[in-house]
């Protein structure tokens, strides 16, 4: 009888034992694998934020220090002190629009706004050199980074367009060396907005009293009405190009709103609800959606891929350091 329940006590377990054991090791493991992935989920949400955040704000620190260039006049230039109403204003905008890598500046009579990137704009700023060497004395750059020299006009223009890959990037154009090139900046570009602070005091006292978009400049600009001169004065073309340049709504711009919205390369998380973008806030949305396409981002309305990515909205206001040469 000793040796029978020696026996039983050292038998080997059942099956219904074996099969616990393996039931609760399995979900152990399961268990164990849910965190791993969801861990790894939440770590490469971690990673894709903070390249949204490193792309943001790395192009408004582009835009911002190009903007405070704007106007910038080398006074230590020979013609410093030539006619300045005759001077271009320092900076330009288009609505909805893009262009074209080579043309000269933002003349691109090649890319309708059909073109633009979910309205896109374009961000046009010009500004003297420093420095009697071919590049500069380093104190003076574009948005490339190359320095721009005493005698050159200096340009810094900021664009949305489409790679290759067909995935829309923000641009730098630049001219260099007598020829226009553009590099891209920042990629994963959703649309790219810009607003004009218009001073509409008489006489300007420097502090914006509207934000308003390029066409509105544009048609503020056409509406002019030119003061009369005598002829032969008044048949003379530089003669009203002066006045124009001398009273147009671009010179009397003294600070720049601009917001862009980056999404991430990844695809976020299934069954998210889309989310609607204002640019400049609802109110500017709702006043203006329909004439200044762009400033209202509705996830809804991207293709079914492109809404399932986390998105950032990043703006900045910039005050104009130099005044626009020639404003009236």
């Amino acid at each position: 009888m000793k040796q029978i329940r020696q026996t039983r006590r050292q038998r080997g377990a059942t099956i219904v034992e074996l099969m616990v054991a393996l039931t609760v090791g399995m979900l152990v493991l399961l268990m164990a694998g849910a965190m791993l992935l969801s861990a790894n989920a939440a770590y490469l949400a971690q990673v894709e934020a903070a390249a949204l955040d490193d792309a943001g704000r790395y192009a408004l620190e582009l835009i911002t220090r190009a903007a405070r260039q704007a106007s910038f006049v080398n006074w230590e230039r020979d013609d410093a002190g030539a006619d300045a109403s005759m001077a271009p204003a320092g900076l330009r905008g288009l609505d909805a629009r893009t262009l074209a890598r080579t043309s000269d500046a933002i003349d691109a009579t090649d890319n309708p706004p059909g073109d633009a990137v979910n309205g896109s704009d374009v961000l046009a700023l010009r500004f003297a050199g420093a420095g009697n060497a071919a590049g500069g004395d380093g104190s003076v750059l574009n948005c490339a980074g190359f320095g721009v020299g005493r005698y050159q006009q200096g340009w810094s223009i900021f664009y949305v367009a489409r790679n290759a890959a067909g995935e829309a990037e923000l641009r730098c154009k630049y001219r260099a060396n007598g020829s226009w090139s553009a590099d891209a900046i920042v990629g994963g570009i959703d649309t790219f907005q810009v607003l004009y602070g218009l001073d509409t005091d008489t006489p300007a006292d420097g502090v914006a009293n509207e934000y308003v978009s390029a066409a509105v400049l544009d048609e503020r600009d056409a509406a002019l009405i030119l003061p009369v001169l005598p002829a032969p004065t008044a048949a003379d073309p530089q003669v009203r190009e002066r006045e124009r340049l001398g009273r147009t709504h671009w010179k009397r711009v003294t600070s720049i709103r601009v917001a862009l919205v980056i999404h991430a390369t990844r695809r976020g998380l299934p069954g998210v609800d889309p989310r609607v973008f204002d640019l400049f806030g609802r109110a500017y949305s709702d006043a203006a959606a329909g004439t200044d396409p762009g400033v209202r981002l509705d996830e809804a309305q991207l293709p079914g891929e492109a809404r399932q990515r986390a998105r950032k909205l990043f703006a900045a206001t910039v005050l104009l350091r130099n005044a626009p040469a020639g404003a009236q």
